[in-house]
């Protein structure tokens, strides 16, 4: 089968429909993966959990999908519209041996495309399997089996999963806010409709009527200009605070009374010391782009501290690796360990912080702003000729302070400190860099900017 490899990524698949993600591509990725779990899982008879978000051809492509799996023998559980979290927890709570959803996250309405997991929602990714596929895919290593799976619906899930999230909350603790909640027309709507009819707040809906079109805004709340909507909503209604899903429901952000985004690494930064306070001296898992508060708050409560690559597969991989409680990205993935596997836990993030407002009994704004300490540049994207020239010429430039050198190359002095990566897939570096004050950011910004261009 002639494929477009590009499709084919460091988390997950993904591509244009119907040019690169299409039903012979889906198919062909059901068989493909069950021949590969095959080779991987002594038994017979495999389970699979598949489930899809709200984009417009995600039908067709779930219904070959699972015509694929059923093809090599292996029966699946189709638990329908689910965001990204259902879906793991799905995949562990029902024992599955793996899972597929079919979702491209955040991507425009014009993409779609697959995250996979192993048993306990442990994700394949670049390394652990997906370039394997891309392989069995294209060159159709598989061959049609006489006993075809079964395929059954599981239409529960998403209780089952609030009920899990519920066991984080104690509703009587946690004050009546008003809570505006924008699930930008996907799949985090789902759920957050059924979370707030267990909590004592007022929750006032944006975007929560599934729509893959995307006809309010970008899904991808990481971009604040995606935010525009809540943010005036926030202020105009008087809430206490709002909430950013993403398309498919597993990145959360959260925008204070104020109407302003609330930087990730704070939010990491606070829900780390809230896991460690009941998992004293744990460990704590962030990624290696520049949020310093987040390191400050571990320390300060006791935890360790613990630097992973960027992507949320290689932060779950490390994470289970040292056994950390919780683990958070600077894109709004935050993971929690609990005893169903390491996965996105949006819900639980959400009542942690509502219960953690209740208690300080503070405005959010007033809440966060002695930890508002550090000046952020924002990922700053540059086209390069040459990616391994730029690195020859950092470490030309600033060896003496090299601090990490995986996952690109991160510098650090005492007032300043930043990360450069490459891109996996495009001829460009991408830089994120911090300091203590926004006159040395804006500084060291620039003389970076100039050494990663070449001038």
């Amino acid at each position: 089968m002639k494929i477009d490899k590009s499709i084919f990524k460091a988390y997950d698949i993904r591509g244009i429909y119907p040019e690169q993600v299409n039903e012979e591509m889906a198919y062909k990725l059901g068989q493909a993966f069950v021949v590969m779990l095959k080779k991987e899982v002594d038994q017979d008879k495999l389970r699979v959990v598949v489930g899809q978000d709200m984009r417009l051809s995600s039908p067709q492509l779930t219904e070959k999908l699972i015509q694929g799996i059923t093809s090599q023998g292996a029966d699946v559980i189709d638990i329908g519209l689910a965001s990204t979290p259902t879906f793991y927890f799905g995949v562990s709570h029902l024992g599955a041996d793996a899972g597929i959803v079919v979702s491209a996250s955040h991507n425009p309405p014009e993409y779609n495309g697959f995250k996979m997991t192993r048993r306990q929602a442990v994700p394949i990714s670049g390394e652990t399997g997906i370039m394997s596929l891309r392989d069995m895919v294209a060159n159709e290593e598989f061959t049609e089996v006489e006993n075809k799976g079964a395929v059954s619906k599981e239409e529960h899930l998403l209780s089952q999963h609030i009920a899990l999230a519920m066991t984080y909350a104690i509703p009587d603790k946690i004050k009546p806010f008003k809570v505006v909640v924008d699930a930008a027309n996907a799949m985090g709507g789902l759920m957050f409709r059924k979370l707030f009819e267990k909590l004592p707040c007022e929750l006032i809906e944006l975007n929560f009527d599934l729509d893959g079109t995307f006809p309010a805004h970008e899904a991808d709340p990481l971009k604040d200009e995606n935010n525009k909507q809540l943010q005036d909503k926030v202020l105009e209604v008087g809430a206490d605070l709002g909430i950013a899903l993403d398309g498919d429901a597993d990145r959360i952000f959260f925008v204070d009374d104020k109407g302003v985004t609330v930087e990730p690494a704070i939010v990491r930064g606070i829900l780390s010391q809230i896991f460690l306070k009941d998992n004293s001296g744990a460990t704590i898992c962030y990624d290696v782009r520049p949020g310093k508060i987040t390191e400050d708050m571990i320390i300060e409560a006791g935890g360790v501290p613990c630097v992973t690559k960027v992507g949320h597969s290689l932060i779950k991989e490390k994470a289970r690796e040292v056994g950390a409680v919780y683990a958070g990205e600077s894109s709004g993935h935050f993971f929690l360990k609990t005893n169903l596997g390491v996965f996105e836990m949006p819900m639980v993030m959400a009542l942690e912080m509502l219960k953690k407002l209740s208690e300080v009994d503070m405005e959010f704004s007033e809440y966060i702003k002695p930890l508002q300490k550090y000046f952020h540049s924002g990922e700053i994207n540059f086209a390069v000729e040459d990616k391994d020239a730029v690195f020859k010429r950092l470490r030309e430039n600033y060896s003496d302070n090299l601090k990490y050198d995986f996952d690109g190359l991160s510098f650090e002095w005492d007032e300043w400190w930043f990360n450069v990566r490459a891109s996996n897939t495009e001829n460009k570096v991408r830089l994120n860099l911090e300091a203590r004050s926004q006159d040395v950011m804006e500084a060291k910004r620039d003389e970076v900017s100039k050494v990663l261009v070449g001038n």
